[in-house]
């Protein structure tokens, strides 16, 4: 077995109350997505995933399975392969298998998933060096220093990408054509544009998983910073916004109520919400353009047949 490395840049408690009431002293009340992640939220993630509705995570495996051998082309041999959100892992057996890079670096928040996706890896690929990274990706985190110099590749997959704002995506890629450097790349699946009754009901599933795993923020919340979140007095919201390409994800209050977090008391109104989520969708052509102002050169692209979803290849 080439061996299996863990690195704990996980955010303190302490982090995560100052990030809760700074959201939710907004005007908009937000709570960032990437807390959506503790064990039971990734859990929650994963069934959504198998949900007939939430087309996304078959379409992008559906692409990986089809044409991981062009894929493997595009991207080159003999590659550091990083994931970022790289949750159960699932996708990545698919790039594994096609590419055999000299080493794979999963990085996630979920510090529960991460260890036992890594072990199970570790065990299926025994010539394998991976080094796991329990991190916000978006945050701060050091490179293990055994990959210096190698030639990197990011995978970015199930269109993570639109949770950040149009600034914060440039932002990220910026970042992410740092990491790789000159001769790396970027291997991204991004959603695309598409009927609104699709893109709702991606969101508003009949078993009403993606509800509860909205809700299980507020649940999170209550456990780790011990807040009085009633649970029961939020309803879930999840819609597009047109003028913005983006589906909205939101905690609402039906009515006027106050939760104590900490030592402070956070007040909400009747119809007032939390902003949650965001997933912003593009066409080919925006999603071209955001590539070329953050240091990377737009390449192949392949797409399912129903144009529902894509995966890019950039160059650094």
């Amino acid at each position: 077995m080439a061996g299996l490395h863990f690195y704990d840049f996980h955010p303190t408690l302490s982090d995560f109350q100052v990030e809760i009431l700074a959201g939710l002293s907004s005007r908009q009340k937000t709570i960032a997505p990437k807390f959506f992640y503790d064990a039971e939220g990734s859990q929650l993630f994963d069934r959504i995933c198998e949900l007939p509705e939430y087309y996304l995570t078959r379409t992008e495996i559906g692409l990986l399975e089809r044409y991981g051998d062009q894929i493997a082309g595009a991207v080159g041999p003999e590659a550091v392969l990083f994931e970022l959100g790289s949750g159960s892992s699932r996708k990545i057996r698919l790039l594994l298998d096609a590419l055999r890079p000299v080493s794979y670096v999963p990085i996630d928040i979920s510090k529960h998933h991460l260890r036992v996706a890594a072990k199970a890896l570790a065990s299926d690929y025994p010539w394998l060096e991976i080094h796991a990274v329990c991190a916000d990706y978006a945050g701060s985190w050091n490179l293990p220093p055994s990959l210096e110099g190698q030639r990197r590749i990011v995978f970015f997959p199930g269109s993570s990408i639109g949770n950040l704002t149009p600034g914060e995506a440039a932002a990220l890629l910026k970042r992410i054509a740092r990491l790789v450097g000159d001769g790396g790349g970027l291997l991204i699946g991004v959603d695309l544009v598409k009927n609104v009754d699709v893109l709702e009901a991606a969101y508003n599933d009949r078993q009403k998983v993606t509800e509860a795993f909205n809700k299980n923020l507020l649940v999170r919340i209550n456990r780790e910073l011990d807040a009085d979140f009633r649970v029961d007095r939020f309803d879930h919201l999840a819609f597009y916004n047109p003028e913005l390409d983006r589906i909205e994800m939101h905690l609402a209050s039906p009515e006027a109520q106050s939760v104590r977090i900490a030592d402070r008391t956070i007040r909400m109104a009747a119809g007032e919400t939390i902003h949650t989520e965001n997933s912003h969708k593009y066409s080919l052509a925006s999603f071209r353009r955001l590539a070329l102002r953050t240091g990377f050169r737009p390449g192949k692209v392949w797409i399912d047949p129903e144009g529902l979803f894509s995966i890019h290849y950039l160059s650094a």
